[in-house]
């Protein structure tokens, strides 16, 4: 017997807790800032990439910036294709900029972590969602279809301002999809196999803070305090899936997302419930802290409510997706599963997905 392997069989089953170097603004007001920021990295030459939907942020920061925005990008996209990206590529590069700052939701802060993870500038996110991805070192690009992810910790923006103002013009059916993706973020991390105190500490704050200011958001969408904690908790909840390793539920919405172009959020806020249900029974600590989080013996129940009272589409026949294209969809997952606390069958995710059709 070798000494190698011996000590492969001894190797201590120990988790890792990797914490992202990152400067974070967060509060009324922090908008003004990001010029400063810029001038802080000793950019001169910034490329802005802005969703239609922040325009008015971006024209804001525009003036401010003055003469160090070199180049505005309009164009960004959900799940952030290569090809769009090529497009903000090209008008970096004429632009000779040296900076890239993001204002927007996921679209615009994933364009960002394309342009950057091909240049190597430094980024600035902004974001006006609560995707979270502006907190994770997380991208996924989409081309033929294909949704591809990779983890890097050089993905990650160094910088992030977080303006509760931003987020108070978010229309309710966003308002509502987007904290439901983010409680996705909380939620899976709860079930990671590489989870420790620290995020389990984080998730059950970020899924009590979302599942207690989503409800009076709602209500009423204009209230800056209710808007605050909501964004407090899905960054949180983004610090989440930063430090932990994405389930089948983000799997599910990868894979889906890149072959049916379906919108992000919506989708993460049709599939949760039913993953929720999939994995709860095989994750009994996760359950319990949901259970209390919620103050119901079903947290899926209350999740379903949730997810049913959007205005828009709730189900995936609803978004187009053919149903016999369903149990292809279950065996490419189940062929490569990302580690989830139940082990999926081609049957059982099918079954799942015929509930969520």
């Amino acid at each position: 017997m070798s000494t190698g392997s011996a000590r492969g069989r001894d190797r201590p089953a120990v988790r890792v807790h990797e914490t992202l170097p990152a400067r974070v603004l967060i509060g009324s007001g922090a908008l003004r800032l990001v010029a400063d920021e810029v001038a802080r990295l000793g950019a001169r030459r910034v490329l802005l990439v802005a969703t239609p939907s922040a325009a008015a942020a971006a024209g804001e920061v525009a003036e401010a910036l003055g003469p160090r925005l070199a180049a505005s990008f309009g164009g960004p996209a959900p799940h952030t294709p290569v090809a769009v990206t090529a497009e903000a590529m090209a008008v970096a590069g004429e632009a000779g900029a040296d900076c890239v700052v993001a204002i927007g939701g996921g679209s615009a802060i994933g364009l960002a972590k394309a342009v950057s993870a091909r240049t190597g500038m430094p980024q600035v996110a902004v974001p006006t969602t609560y995707a979270g991805s502006e907190a994770t070192p997380v991208l996924g690009e989409t081309e033929n279809g294909v949704k591809t992810t990779r983890r890097d910790p050089a993905l990650a923006p160094g910088t992030i301002v977080y303006d509760p103002g931003l987020t108070l013009t978010m229309p309710p059916g966003l308002t509502r999809t987007s904290a439901m993706n983010a409680l996705a973020h909380a939620v899976e991390a709860l079930w990671a196999p590489d989870a420790t105190m620290v995020t389990d500490a984080l998730a059950t704050e970020a899924a009590g803070g979302i599942l207690g200011a989503l409800p009076e958001v709602l209500d009423d969408p204009s209230g800056p305090e209710a808007r605050a904690r909501l964004q407090s908790a899905a960054w949180l909840a983004g610090i989440c899936l930063a430090q932990t390793r994405m389930g089948l539920h983000h799997q599910l919405a990868h894979v889906l997302g890149g072959a049916f172009d379906l919108p992000h959020a919506e989708l993460h806020t049709m599939l949760l419930p039913h993953v929720m249900a999939f994995n709860l029974p095989a994750a009994p600590a996760a359950s319990s802290r949901l259970t209390r989080v919620t103050g119901r013996d079903d947290p899926v129940a209350v999740v379903a409510d949730l997810a049913r009272g959007h205005d828009g589409p709730t189900c995936l026949s609803e978004l187009g997706v053919p149903r016999a294209e369903l149990r292809g969809i279950a065996e490419r997952v189940a062929a490569d599963p990302y580690p989830t606390p139940r082990t999926p069958s081609a049957e059982s995710l099918t079954a799942l997905l015929i509930n969520a059709w």
